[in-house]
């Protein structure tokens, strides 16, 4: 299934690359990594160095790199996301892609 800015917010974070490009924490911007945990309101990224590094998801901005074999394109895809659109448990925003496909 290809995902696209619009859907990402329903898909699963867990094992995508994010990296933070705003943040009202200044401390948090150019944090990058892999998303190991989400939990209502934190995204937990492990850097290259093996860091956890958790990042709130009120105010701030990720970039999510899209592999090739979801964004329906040949190479990677990038998408600009705002933390506030995350805001909810993962297992109830990922469920409610279902709703959306049933109308």
């Amino acid at each position: 299934m290809e995902i696209t800015s619009s859907k990402l917010i329903f898909h699963e974070l867990i094992g995508l690359v994010a990296e933070v490009v705003e943040a009202t924490n200044p401390s948090l911007r150019d944090i990058r990594g892999k998303v190991v945990d989400e939990t209502k309101n934190m995204i937990s990224v492990q850097t290259k160095v093996g860091q956890i590094k958790m990042v709130p998801k009120r105010g701030t901005t990720f970039v999510f790199q899209i592999p090739a074999r979801f964004s329906g394109k040949h190479a990677e895809r990038y998408v600009k996301i705002d933390g506030n659109l995350l805001l909810s448990q993962p297992e109830n925003r990922t469920k409610n892609i279902r709703k959306i496909r049933m109308r």
